[in-house]
C-alpha cells in the first residue's frame, strides 16, 4: 500500500550510512560470532567464516536504523539485531542444502563437507539460537514478530520447491513466494527494531511496510543479478535459478514481453521444465533473457517496489535516521550497478 506525503529531503549516501553505523554493526558482529562458537570446532569454523564473510549486514542495519527515528538504545538492540541475522543465516544453510548448492558468499557450503542430515542440524541448531535471542528481548510482541517471520520464510522456501520446474508460475505466485523467502524478514527487522524504540503502532507498521517494500526490491534485483553477474560478484555461479527451474520475475517476463522469437521462448522453457544438459545451455539462455530487455522491465518493478518504501517514510517525523532508512532503501536498487 502505498501512502501519500511531502517528499524526503536532504538524502545520505549508502557509504556514509555505513560508515556512521560502523560502531554499532561491529557490536552486533562480535555477538555473531559469539554466538557461532560451537563445542564442535570444524562446524564452529564454517559459521564463523559464513558469518565474516556476510556482506554489509543489510537486515541488521534495517532494524538499528528502524529504532533510530525513536529510542535509540543499542543494548536493547544488539540481541535481537543478532537474532534476525542468525534467522537468516540458517535460512540460507536450509536453503543450501535444498538445492545441493556448493558455495554461498564465496566460501564452501556445509554440504560439501557434511552429510545432509548434519547440515540441517546445524541450520535448525542456528534457528534454536535466533530463537532464544529473540526471546531474550523479554518482548512478547517482538517474538509473536519473529515466530510469525520463520512461518513466512518456511512457507516461501515450500511454495519454491513446489514450483521448481513449473512453466506456469504468474505474477502473484512469484510475490507469493519472495515475499515469503526474502522480503518478510526485512520486515520482521524493520518492525521489531521498531517495537524495541517504543513506536507508535502505527509507526510500528509504517515500518513493517517499509522493510517489506525493500525486501521485494532487493529479491527482485537479486533475481537479475542471477543472470548479469559472474560466480566472482555473485560468491556463486550466475544462471543458478535457471539450473534450478526457478522462474524468476527476469524469465517471467522474457516468456511474455513479445521480444524474443518461439524457438528463443521454447529454448528457455526446456531449460526451466525439463533442465539444461550442460553448461553452455545455461550460458545461452542467460544471454536470450539479457538480450530481450526483460532484466530492464524487472528493475522497473524494483524501482517501483522502492519509491514505495521511500513513500512510507515520508510519514516519520523528518530526521538523521528517516534519510539513513531512504539511503538504504535506494541501496536495493544501487546494487545493479
Amino acid at each position: 500500500m502505498v501512502h501519500g506525503g511531502s517528499r524526503l529531503g536532504g538524502q545520505l549516501d549508502f557509504t556514509t550510512v555505513l560508515d556512521r553505523m560502523r560502531p554499532d554493526l561491529q557490536r552486533v558482529e562480535d555477538r555473531l560470532l559469539a554466538e557461532t562458537a560451537l563445542e564442535f570446532p570444524i562446524v564452529s569454523e564454517i559459521l564463523q567464516a559464513l558469518v565474516r564473510a556476510g556482506g554489509k549486514r543489510l537486515r541488521p542495519l534495517l532494524l538499528l536504523l528502524a529504532a533510530k527515528p525513536f529510542r535509540y538504545d543499542l543494548e536493547r538492540l544488539v540481541p535481537a539485531t543478532a537474532g534476525i541475522e542468525l534467522l537468516h543465516t540458517a535460512s540460507l544453510i536450509h536453503d543450501d542444502s535444498i538445492d545441493g548448492a556448493a558455495r554461498r558468499r564465496g566460501q564452501p557450503t556445509l554440504n560439501v563437507l557434511f552429510e545432509p542430515s548434519v547440515v540441517i542440524m546445524v541450520g535448525d541448531y542456528m534457528f534454536a539460537r535466533s530463537a532464544m535471542l529473540a526471546a531474550s528481548t523479554m518482548n512478547p510482541r517482538v517474538l509473536a514478530v519473529f515466530a510469525r517471520c520463520l512461518g513466512s520464510i518456511c512457507d516461501g522456501q515450500l511454495r519454491e520447491i513446489f514450483s521448481a520446474r513449473r512453466a506456469d508460475i504468474g505474477l502473484d505466485d512469484y510475490q507469493r513466494r519472495i515475499y515469503g523467502k526474502t522480503a518478510s524478514l526485512f520486515a520482521a527487522s524493520a518492525e521489531i527494531g521498531a517495537i524495541l524504540a517504543d513506536a507508535t503502532d502505527e509507526q510500528i507498521e509504517l515500518l513493517s511496510e517499509f522493510g517489506g517494500a525493500m525486501g521485494m526490491a532487493f529479491q527482485i534485483v537479486d533475481d537479475i543479478l542471477d543472470l548479469l553477474g559472474n560466480e566472482a560478484e555473485l560468491g556463486k555461479p550466475a544462471g543458478q535459478d535457471l539450473r534450478q527451474g526457478t522462474m524468476t520475475l527476469p524469465t517471467m517476463l522474457f516468456l511474455q514481453n513479445g521480444r524474443a522469437t518461439s524457438e528463443q521462448r521454447n529454448f528457455v522453457l526446456e531449460v526451466i521444465q525439463h533442465g539444461a544438459p550442460d553448461d553452455t545451455a545455461i550460458a545461452t539462455a542467460v544471454t536470450l533473457i539479457r538480450e530481450s530487455g526483460a532484466l530492464d522491465e524487472a528493475f522497473d518493478y524494483a524501482r517501483r517496489y522502492v519509491e514505495e518504501a521511500k513513500c512510507l517514510l515520508t510519514h516519520l517525523p523528518p530526521s538523521d535516521g528517516r534519510d539513513m532508512l531512504a539511503a538504504l532503501a535506494d541501496h536495493a536498487l544501487a546494487r545493479r550497478a
